[in-house]
């Protein structure tokens, strides 16, 4: 029987970042991952494979990363678990552990809708040889629908869309795409790029049943209308894949991930869990968070692998930062939205600021930013971002993040000791976090 100080059990973003962690905090023990892929997708990655990338090949994580952190790679199902000799059982045997860690991710959500297991109905499945099959029923399809209309679901019909050729089709429960992660009104700017672009938007209505005897045939809707398809994708979101864990007998969630504390660490105490598999805490009033995030797998796993064998590190909870981009449009939130601040209960003050970029506007790759920020009343303390722009808000938005998970107030945001300059950024008078919290403070 194989044996190693650290099991690892995943590979991708939650295992991967585990392992090196624990290498970092702990150069001296043996360490190994075990999975089951001979190739590991980038899991963002995926939906640029079929207009961007070309192919799933080119969206893989390279296992040079392996030896140069020392780590063994074991590719093998994890099939069992013993937690009182410390055994994990695999389709090739036994490895034995001091310490493992969980990082099983999760799987695709399936809706109860007639009609899904049907010939050319597709989930988002990380898996080479599948998104294989997928590109080559994409390219050979001419109606394409994708249920969900969230960043899965917009970024496969973007990426989808530029093929040509092809009338693509996105379908949302929701009264508008993407809400579930930004207010209103930034929601209709986005649908409005994304119409702009050929994408055929149909929101506030269910999908009744995907149509078709051995094939696909088209989706019916609950308003009675059916929209033709040769090919549906699923992009409604994923589940946490326990079975392991559920199989140890190991203490499962309120949301369906298995249990853990502020240092990621299981019922068991030997065993750690992170990434999609694992329950989520919100940052904001601690209670159980759905987010599944590959960012916050990563912050998971360096909080599991650094606290393996002495406590180093505690979650801070899940603050939630997204983004994504449609042609030349990025739109990314961090914390909370006035919806959600709302529902939070929290007493707030929202400002919204626009303007240019650069400075002076003139200049080349200058573009219209549009920032929404929320900020607790009495404390003033910042509660989450709304920004819209040009690529540029993709590290605005982390900018943001941080300043939530460190609870600054708009009195410490209007004093930032900011970097500028005429070509990339917006001008020191108008920069637009500074002058978002100046706002707000008027307001408060």
């Amino acid at each position: 029987m194989k044996k190693f100080d650290v099991v690892v059990v995943g590979g991708s973003a939650a295992g991967l970042t585990a392992a090196i962690t624990a290498r970092r905090h702990y150069p001296d023990k043996s360490i190994a991952i075990v999975r089951q892929e001979q190739r590991v997708l980038v899991p963002c990655g995926i939906p640029y494979i079929f207009g961007t990338l070309g192919k799933p090949e080119m969206n893989l994580v390279p296992d040079a990363i392996h030896d140069k952190n020392r780590l063994d790679l074991v590719i093998s199902e994890a099939t069992g678990l013993d937690r009182e000799k410390k055994v994990l059982q695999t389709s090739d045997g036994e490895i034995g552990y001091e310490r493992l860690v969980i990082a099983t991710g999760s799987r695709p959500a399936m809706p109860p809708v007639p009609g899904f297991d049907l010939e050319g109905v597709y989930a988002i499945v990380k898996d080479v040889s599948y998104l294989s099959k997928l590109q080559q029923h994409i390219e050979a399809a001419q109606n394409i629908v994708i249920i969900g209309g969230g960043f899965i679901g917009i970024e496969f019909a973007d990426e989808i869309n530029k093929l040509g050729g092809k009338r693509v089709h996105v379908v949302e429960l929701l009264p508008h795409c993407l809400s579930l992660a930004y207010d209103e009104d930034f929601c209709i700017a986005m649908e409005e790029i994304i119409r702009s672009r050929g994408v055929e938007l149909v929101t506030g209505v269910k999908v009744d049943r995907v149509l078709g005897e051995d094939r696909v045939t088209g989706v019916a809707l609950g308003d009675g209308s059916k929209i033709d398809a040769d090919l549906v994708i699923l992009g409604i979101g994923s589940v946490a894949n326990i079975d392991l864990a559920k199989q140890a007998g190991l203490r499962i969630g309120l949301t369906g991930g298995l249990a853990v504390d502020l240092a990621m660490k299981t019922s068991d105490d030997s065993i750690f869990a992170c990434g999609d598999c694992a329950e989520k805490i919100s940052f904001f009033g601690g209670r159980p968070s759905p987010l599944k995030l590959a960012s916050i797998a990563a912050q998971e796993a360096r909080v599991a692998g650094a606290n393996l064998y002495g406590l180093r590190r505690e979650s801070p909870g899940i603050v939630g930062a997204w983004a994504t981009a449609v042609g030349e449009t990025a739109i990314a939130t961090a914390g909370l939205t006035e919806e959600m601040a709302t529902r939070h209960g929290y007493d707030f003050v929202s400002v919204e600021i626009g303007g240019v970029n650069r400075h002076p506007g003139g200049m080349p790759g200058a573009v219209d930013m549009r920032l929404k920020a929320v900020f607790e009343r009495k404390s003033g303390v910042l509660l989450g971002g709304q920004v819209m722009g040009d690529q540029a808000v993709g590290e605005l938005v982390n900018v943001i993040s941080s300043c939530v998970q460190n609870r600054m107030r708009a009195d410490d945001i209007a004093m930032f000791a900011i970097s500028t300059h005429p070509a990339l950024t917006a001008s020191p008078i108008a920069y637009h976090l500074v002058n978002a919290a100046e706002m707000a403070i008027e307001k408060m």
